[in-house]
């Protein structure tokens, strides 16, 4: 079965998250677990936590269909010590609001090495802050969303992505998510048939489906190659709604949240009911 929902808004009570995927006819979804652009943020009131779990367990959303997203102030190969040991805390409290909330996969974005250390370095260093975390929680998936490549930011190639899995001590739980829009712009063609299996066969070699939790599928405003992270609604966009049709029916996506960001929420119903009916699931 395909899950498919949208990031939807989930502050300040956490627990409007599954509500709201609801009502847009969704069977996954994603969310904040903290303000996005902060460093720190208050506890969960308990009875917030208490009604995320109600609503997840009578809409039917378990643990394999939700994907939160970390905040973007986390850069886990930031070269300032500050930050770094800002973005480590902060990544490891997120982990533990996964667990109040009886969730298992965190998707977050490598990071960017702000052109002071060099593209290896910074990733040992994702790889390390990983393990950081890993080391202090339990239970949940460290998911790295590949990147469009833009400024400084690394994880825009599956050998990038590769490279963080293998400094990952424990590779039970780590995982990758992939961004379609993200992979155009750095440079992955896949709008055609045969470039669409090449891709995915490549992704196979050189990462491995067994480390695919999640996707995020958006079409694309720029051209593939641009480095510029552009998102466009599904099929208004340049990677095509024929790509989107192929991923629906390939089963090598069955079971896995894949999560619209596209520009117009407005459109998430209508979308989330386009990809449901090509999959067969409406």
């Amino acid at each position: 079965m395909k899950y498919i929902g949208a990031h939807v808004a989930s502050l300040p009570l956490v627990s409007d998250a599954p509500e709201e995927a609801h009502r847009l006819g969704a069977n996954a979804f994603a969310f904040n677990l903290i303000d996005p652009q902060r460093w720190n943020y208050p506890a969960y009131d308990e009875a917030d936590v208490e009604r995320f779990r109600r609503l997840c367990a009578e809409y039917g959303f378990t643990s394999d269909q939700m994907l939160p997203h970390s905040a973007f102030t986390v850069n886990l190969c930031s070269p300032e010590a500050r930050k770094l040991a800002l973005s480590r805390r902060t990544f490891v409290d997120e982990m533990k609001r996964c667990n109040q909330l009886g969730v298992t996969l965190l998707n977050f974005h490598p990071g960017a090495h702000l052109k002071k250390m060099d593209e290896e370095a910074s990733l040992e260093l994702v790889g390390a802050s990983i393990n950081y975390a890993l080391e202090r929680t339990e239970g949940v998936t460290a998911v790295i969303e590949n990147t469009a490549g833009q400024g400084s930011n690394i994880g825009y190639s599956f050998e990038q992505l590769a490279r963080i899995i293998e400094c990952v001590e424990d590779k039970t739980r780590v995982g990758v998510c992939i961004d379609t829009c993200h992979a155009s712009a750095a440079g992955y063609e896949w709008s055609t048939s045969e470039s669409y299996d090449e891709v995915w066969d490549a992704f196979d070699r050189i990462v491995g489906f067994a480390y695919l939790k999640g996707m995020h599928l958006n079409d694309a405003v720029r051209p593939t190659g641009s480095r510029i992270d552009r998102h466009a609604s599904i099929g208004a966009g340049t990677i095509g709604f024929d790509f989107f049709k192929r991923l629906m029916k390939d089963p090598r996506f069955d079971g896995i949240p894949m999560i619209l960001e596209t520009p117009d929420p407005s459109l998430w119903p209508e979308e989330i009911y386009k990809l449901r009916t090509l999959a067969g699931e409406s």
